[in-house]
């Protein structure tokens, strides 16, 4: 599934960006920035928020994070997790966003932070997975990849993943 930015969003943000004369510099956008763009244009998801911490961490801390200690998780079954508390994502040490698969990481964890960030609510864990692993598809769609290419993430395991049980 290939998601395209509207015209309307690129022509708001040419509009809105202050002109660079020569004598004044400005920086680049940072990734996060983009990536929070991309996914309110795409997906109705907020774009004026705080940004979250990202914080680096070894794979069996990611383990217990998500899934507390003791769990019988395998440390490399979990690339990433976001702590609603802190507004933290936590990426896999050697994480370094240079692959569009690492950024696709990012750009899940940003749609927690934004769903967050919005005060959103869901029914089950599961349920608010689901709007994550789709704008991490479309992302890594604009690179001709997929999840299940890239992860392993068929559609039987991403239909596990984002039902409520209960």
């Amino acid at each position: 599934m290939r998601i395209a930015i509207r015209p309307a969003v690129i022509a708001l943000c040419l509009a809105a960006a202050a002109p660079v004369t020569a004598t004044e510099s400005q920086d680049p956008p940072s990734v996060l920035d983009t990536i929070v763009l991309w996914l309110a244009a795409n997906f109705d998801l907020p774009s004026s928020i705080e940004p979250p911490v990202l914080v680096t961490v070894p794979a069996s801390e990611l383990v217990k994070i998500r899934y507390g200690a003791g769990a019988s998780v395998s440390p490399g079954e979990v690339v990433a997790a976001y702590d609603d508390t802190s507004r933290t994502i936590y990426l896999v040490d050697g994480w370094t966003g240079r692959t569009p698969a690492q950024l696709s990481v990012l750009v899940h964890e940003m749609v927690h932070h934004l769903q967050s960030s919005a005060d959103m609510r869901f029914a089950c864990p599961g349920e608010r997975e689901a709007l994550a692993y789709r704008a991490q598809d479309a992302w890594l769609g604009l690179f001709g990849m997929d999840l299940e290419s890239t992860f392993g993430i068929d559609p039987a395991t991403l239909l596990v993943a984002t039902v409520c049980t209960h």
